[in-house]
């Protein structure tokens, strides 16, 4: 897994270039928003459950077919599942959002899932709202925190979304 400032380096040595004015402007930007990201993840891994639930049940709330009979989450195996799954995005998105850098949702999270998803008979389109959700919740919560800047919480819920969007085409 890297990070913005090992991802930024090695683009510069792969071109043999010096860092420029760019890089130096990118690496101070990671660098101010360093404390923000680590509070922000803070205030994930201290409620995650409660996001995934409150995410979880607003999702039941909104698309009520996915947990009648029938529904991809009807049964309590199936919900259990759903849930894990809204668990794993969150915390990947947490690991993401600290880094400042995307790579551990590729490595860890999209690669294969487009597969397994399409072999299980898993909706996208649920799974995007339910991950878009997380991130209002998180959103919320974050400000509520004292981060007045939330927009940097957008970047790896969005990637995931847009992700699978695309991959569900």
């Amino acid at each position: 897994m890297r990070d913005a400032v090992t991802s930024l380096i090695k683009n510069y040595d792969s071109t043999g270039r010096y860092l420029d004015r760019n890089a130096m402007d990118d690496l101070k930007s990671y660098f101010n928003s360093g404390m923000a990201r680590v509070k922000a993840a803070g205030v994930i891994n201290g409620n995650a459950a409660a996001i995934v639930k409150q995410a979880g049940l607003q999702l039941f709330e909104d698309v009520p077919e996915l947990i009648r009979p029938g529904g991809n989450a009807y049964t309590t195996r199936r919900y259990a599942a759903c849930l894990r799954d809204m668990d794993y995005y969150l915390r990947y998105a947490s690991y993401a959002l600290v880094a400042g850098n995307m790579d551990v949702l590729n490595e860890r999270v999209l690669q294969g899932l487009r597969e397994t998803y399409n072999s299980l008979g898993v909706p996208i389109g649920p799974t995007v709202m339910g991950i878009q959700l997380m991130k209002d919740i998180v959103k919320e919560q974050v400000a509520a925190a004292g981060i007045t800047d939330t927009a940097m919480v957008d970047q790896p819920f969005d990637y995931i979304t847009r992700e699978l969007s695309e991959q569900d085409v």
